[in-house]
């Protein structure tokens, strides 16, 4: 599997629409994805899953009202496949290389979470749609898996944690020996790290991709909480305590940069599961998720000083966390393969 910074061909989005995904709070959700979009296409192709015709059409209206021009909306590529929910990251097509080079999509069982919401009959099938539009090979490996789940430095590491794999609502009849075999075998992983658990509010057991995420092949950030009494202060540093323990495929050690946590992010109550690890890296332009904190413009300066050769831009994720989800788990990325 490449690593995210690898060339892309495109992203993968689906259009938001189930509006119990954030209850008395949507209408601003497809504005926030205009704005994904309009970072998107300023270097790569966007493909976009719409139910039907109308929400296309909607789609598309939203977008030239947000300023996506005609010319720039030739990029994104409306694609007529359905879904349950938008968080693309977890059900879309997991794109690897083959031997020679050529690309296959992956299709893991997807089971929303561990049977949380209800239907996800339609999500689980993005990436057989994709296999079959795009007529690319499709391989099955028949056991649940989200794409947040996992991290990848594209050499055969994999960062992972044991709350969220090994979670007897994913694969009760598998152990942790039997599960890296999986990630060996389809995903190339010669090199399998585990952290314990994820933050506080993710309804995903513990994705990877809000607390640990490689920007390059040695380098991870890893959030971290500043606060002693905040109740992620003790799952952060010890994820952190342990990453600084790990070796990469080569045995070299791991370099680990702290990125910070925002303030907590609460919404009728409920925290709410805002991280800066949960940022997207696109051909040219790196997207992080913002919360109107203090914090937000030393985790932007941190990605800068890793990033200097993309557009590190902040996106205002207040109103989009509160589906319980941000930039990543809303991206799937098509890599560019290159023989």
């Amino acid at each position: 599997m490449p690593a995210e910074w690898e060339p892309h061909e495109g992203t993968w989005l689906a259009w938001p629409h189930n509006e119990d995904h954030w209850p008395g709070n949507f209408a601003p959700i497809p504005r926030v994805y205009a704005e994904i979009i309009r970072a998107l296409v300023t270097s790569e192709d966007v493909f976009l899953c719409v139910n039907d015709a109308d929400m296309e059409e909607f789609a598309r209206m939203v977008l030239k009202e947000n300023g996506i021009t005609s010319v720039v909306l030739d990029r994104v590529r409306f694609l007529h496949i359905r879904t349950d929910s938008s968080w693309t990251r977890d059900f879309g097509p997991i794109y690897v290389r083959d031997p020679d080079g050529n690309p296959v999509i992956t299709d893991w069982i997807f089971n929303s979470w561990g049977g949380k919401y209800p239907p996800w009959d339609q999500d689980d099938a993005v990436p057989q749609h994709a296999a079959r539009i795009l007529q690319q090979p499709l391989v099955q490996p028949g056991i649940v898996l989200e794409g947040g789940s996992i991290d990848v430095n594209g050499k055969g590491t994999l960062l992972t944690t044991e709350q969220c794999l090994l979670n007897q609502n994913r694969n009760p009849h598998l152990n942790r020996e039997q599960i890296e075999d999986f990630l060996r075998k389809f995903l190339g992983a010669t090199n399998i790290l585990w952290l314990k658990e994820g933050i506080i509010g993710d309804d995903t057991d513990g994705h990877i991709d809000d607390i640990a995420r490689f920007v390059d092949p040695r380098t991870v950030v890893c959030v971290l909480e500043e606060n002693e009494s905040d109740e992620n202060y003790k799952i952060l540093k010890s994820n952190h305590e342990a990453l600084q323990q790990m070796h990469d495929q080569d045995g070299s050690p791991l370099n680990v940069i702290p990125l910070p946590m925002p303030d907590p992010v609460v919404y009728e109550g409920n925290r709410l599961p805002a991280s800066y690890a949960n940022f997207y890296i696109a051909n040219r332009v790196i997207m992080v998720p913002t919360f109107r904190c203090r914090q937000d413009q030393y985790a932007l300066a941190t990605l800068r000083n890793l990033f200097p050769f993309r557009e590190v831009i902040g996106i205002d994720c207040v109103d989009l966390v509160w589906g319980l989800g941000t930039l990543h788990c809303s991206t799937q990325q098509q890599t560019l393969l290159i023989k």
